[in-house]
């Protein structure tokens, strides 16, 4: 190895600790120890357990089991098990498209064959040299199609959990719904809700808005209100879908005695500026919510909401 390759090598290795240890400090400074996981509270899913690679059984060590249980910290994974791309595919399984994976090092030393020979003529013992190796590897719960020994089913809620009625609304739409995973979305190429687990919420309230906000977005499928649905993320087309959803939610939590509030605060700005574009824009997106509510709660044996109602700004759809 040269002297500028060695260089550069150790540049890389002094950045990648930088990058570990920041996220550490990070943790600490917002007054979280990452190698104490709240273990038993609601907000860690997860068994006590050390992180392993899903596909050989190895026990993740040293940094890389703060890295990982960091991450399920964050993200809510209900598992420790984890897997590089290619091994997901190996296991005729696939990562979903949109996750982030997250980076846990190799470190180990080796001997340049031009120190092996320095030292052979020298009589001098080799001088070996660190190194890390970054990989990116994702939890099985990011993770679809995974043969069943490695997949992670998350318990189901506890009894009680989930408010009957909207309970009784998913059973009746029909809507393929999932409770797991580490995010709530809604996919419409396939045509499911997936929402995290009421335990992971911190007031299990919240899971109720988010099921109805994702339940809001579902009932635009082709099959149903037919919206259109081809916005991709940051463009106005979805900033208007999100408005959509996100009052369709709060109609449907007053129908059914929820407290509605807006549970994505960081869209507020894409819709001030879809607002401020088009004044219209907020008395099509509500009568598009009203007509989405209609449809969902229409399924109660009792609707809240008739969904044959004409929404009174109907001339503006």
């Amino acid at each position: 190895m040269s002297r500028y390759a060695r260089a550069r090598a150790g540049e890389d290795r002094a950045s990648l600790y930088d990058e570990i240890t920041g996220k550490i400090i990070a943790e600490l400074e917002a007054g979280r120890v990452p190698w104490v996981q709240p273990w038993g509270t609601a907000a860690a899913k997860a068994p006590l357990a050390m992180p392993k690679n899903g596909s050989t059984g190895r026990q993740y060590s040293g940094v890389n089991v703060l890295i990982l249980w960091g991450a399920v910290i964050e993200h809510g994974f209900t598992g420790q098990s984890w897997l590089t791309f290619r091994q997901a595919l190996s296991m005729g399984s696939h990562v979903r498209k949109g996750e982030h994976g997250t980076t846990v090092v190799y470190a180990d030393r080796f001997i340049p064959n031009d120190e092996k020979k320095r030292a052979a003529e020298t009589g001098e013992d080799a001088q070996a040299i660190p190194f890390l190796k970054r990989f990116t590897v994702f939890n099985t719960d990011q993770c679809d199609d995974l043969p069943a020994e490695i997949a992670t089913v998350a318990p189901p809620p506890l009894p009680g959990m989930i408010e009957p009625q909207v309970e009784a609304l998913i059973k009746a739409s029909g809507i393929d719904f999932r409770i797991g995973g580490n995010r709530a979305c809604y996919i419409p190429s396939d045509d499911y809700v997936q929402v995290p687990p009421p335990a992971a919420y911190f007031e299990t309230i919240n899971w109720h808005r988010t099921a109805l906000h994702e339940l809001g977005h579902a009932s635009g499928h082709k099959s149903r209100l037919n919206r259109d649905l081809s916005g991709s993320h940051g463009s106005k087309k979805y900033a208007f879908e999100e408005l959509i959803a996100e009052l369709c939610a709060a109609f449907s939590c007053a129908s059914l005695g929820i407290v509605p509030t807006v549970r994505h605060a960081d869209y507020i700005g894409s819709w001030l500026d879809v607002l401020r574009e088009d004044n219209r824009a907020i008395v099509r997106a509500a009568s598009q919510a009203s007509k989405a509510a209609g449809y969902l709660l229409g399924f109660l044996p009792n609707p809240a909401l008739d969904p044959a109602a004409e929404p009174a700004d109907r001339e503006a759809a």
